[in-house]
């Protein structure tokens, strides 16, 4: 069977005509946004702005063998709790890095003495403007509890769980949402790269 290409044309972009914003909340923007295709046609997008956020893949060690720190926590917006990786948005002037330090401190209770920059994704490109920044995070320590201060509008549950049991809980649905998968994916990437 022979796969047919479409021909792309030297500039494969959409042209901004114009753009009306429909909501603008605490956290995202809804905008209607009118576009040219690159044959001439115009269309309609219904895009979401977000700040963007931090991912933090956390790596504890306990008892010799070294463990993923996870959150759980209910996701309104699809009537369900799941364990995910420690996330934030990020606050008005803060980088991602700034993001995911306070989030880890935040959601975990632990502070890590060694940062690193795994890569940025977008989670659903189609319709979402978030950026999405995953960080290792390693040489965990704990915080004393008068330094942590935990959203008011959040609920979490703390769990640590091995590389195979978080492969396990992707397999068996308690882990759904992409940015997880994705890091839970680098961490095994990261255990063959360094045996």
């Amino acid at each position: 069977m022979k796969i047919r290409k479409s021909p792309l044309t030297s500039t494969f972009t959409e042209v901004t005509r114009w753009i009306r914003e429909i909501y603008a909340g605490r956290i995202v923007r809804l905008e209607l946004v009118e576009v040219e295709l690159p044959g001439g046609r115009r269309t309609i997008r219904e895009i979401v702005r977000h700040p963007g956020a931090a991912v933090i893949l956390s790596l504890l060690d306990l008892d010799g063998q070294e463990h993923l720190l996870l959150v759980r926590q209910y996701r309104k917006a699809v009537e369900e709790a799941f364990w995910e990786l420690p996330a934030g948005t990020l606050e008005p002037g803060e980088t991602p890095l700034d993001c995911a330090q306070r989030e880890l401190v935040e959601e975990t209770g632990y502070r890590a003495a060694e940062w690193r920059e795994l890569l940025s994704f977008y989670p659903s490109p189609g319709v979402l403007g978030e950026r999405m920044t995953l960080f290792l995070a390693t040489d965990l320590q704990p915080v004393a509890s008068e330094d942590r201060a935990a959203p008011e509008d959040e609920f979490i549950q703390l769990g640590s769980f091995t590389l195979s049991a978080a492969f396990d809980l992707i397999a068996d649905g308690g882990i759904k949402d992409a940015k997880t998968i994705i890091g839970v994916q680098w961490a095994e990437k990261l255990r063959r790269d360094n045996p």
